[in-house]
């Protein structure tokens, strides 16, 4: 299939090929309900959206993996590096790092603005000396970079039937979305990080805060006021994805069914958390397997219906076109994404 992707997004050289493989490999290991709908793209889309989540996973490890055990400084040189590589890859289009030359080759075939992947560099630096937010102005100020430039980056590799300028802010709504389910899914692994991603005062409204998640998470007994927080965290989160969801009907229909299926993969973790009683502090809510594959047959069958429906007719201001010849400093086909 890797084969295939590639040949079909026009990517002949070698050790680009290679590059983007190991984007692929990383989104395939981290990102099971990610890479389960990236899966039904269009496959000459497939590489760039790799390249993409595999930057912001490398990035992100850096900040929570394996080597967060090092301390603040060590990750701080870590990611200035990063920054480093980044910039010059961006500018130069190469890069010894196989994730920033395949980062940097789809932000140039899909002129993606830099200033996007400065904001992201912007945010993982947070995190390294931030471990809570007052309000949720201030956690909204900390996922534009986290997350909602992830959706704007995907904007020119996916393709919408609108401007660009109509589809951005839900684009920017579904990647804090899904953001906030994974805070609200993460929350007791986040305190063992020493990070509190629920707003302070959305907390105090029901009578938590800090220290009562930590003792939860110490004891593993569960608090009233813990719950009526979450349950609260979890319609702010639904009041989300109810501005993200217009957008799907914008995207190009090919790319539809990829969004609508993580659209409501991740919308069934909110649904796994209140079956689960809300016990987040103490466990994962996980989504069944059967489940995942039911949603994913689903949107497998709506990719056939688009593929059977008449191609809406090309116009120069709304292109829905093919893959962009590689390299090409074309905006290629305008886009929503996550």
């Amino acid at each position: 299939m890797t084969r295939r992707e590639l040949d079909a997004a026009r990517i002949s050289d070698p050790g680009l090929r290679a590059a983007y493989r190991h984007c692929r490999r990383l989104n395939a290991r981290h990102g099971r309900t990610y890479f389960l709908a990236t899966r039904l793209l269009p496959v000459h889309r497939r590489p760039a959206v790799h390249a993409l989540y595999g930057f912001a996973r490398w990035a992100d490890d850096i900040v929570d993996g394996p080597a967060c055990a090092r301390t603040p400084e060590a990750r701080d040189r870590q990611l200035a590096r990063l920054e480093g590589e980044l910039a010059s890859g961006l500018r130069t289009g190469r890069s010894g790092e196989p994730v920033v030359r395949a980062v940097a080759d789809t932000a140039r075939t899909y002129a993606i603005p830099h200033e996007h992947f400065a904001d992201f560099m912007a945010s993982m630096r947070d995190d390294l000396t931030v471990t809570d937010y007052a309000t949720y102005e201030d956690l909204r100020s900390y996922m534009h970079g986290s997350a909602a430039v992830i959706g704007l980056q995907m904007m020119p590799v996916l393709g919408t039937v609108v401007p660009q300028e109509v589809a951005a802010p839900h684009a920017a709504a579904l990647g804090i979305a899904f953001q906030l389910t994974n805070f609200l899914r993460d929350v007791g692994e986040d305190l063992d990080r020493g990070r509190v991603y629920l707003p302070a005062d959305l907390l105090a409204a029901h009578g938590a805060d800090r220290a009562l998640l930590e003792w939860s998470r110490a004891t593993g007994k569960p608090d009233r006021r813990i719950r009526a927080a979450l349950e609260a965290a979890a319609d702010l989160t639904r009041s989300v994805y109810r501005q993200a969801r217009p957008g799907i009907d914008m995207l190009d229909p090919r790319a539809r069914p990829c969004i609508r299926t993580a659209y409501t993969l991740y919308g069934g973790i909110l649904d796994a958390i209140a079956d689960d009683g809300y016990a987040v502090v103490q466990r994962r809510a996980v989504v069944p397997r059967r489940r995942r594959a039911a949603v994913a047959l689903g949107g497998a069958a709506r990719i056939l219906t688009a593929r059977l429906r008449p191609r809406p007719l090309r116009s120069p201001e709304h292109p829905l076109t093919a893959a962009p010849a590689h390299g090409s400093s074309s905006n290629g086909p305008r886009g929503y994404g996550s």
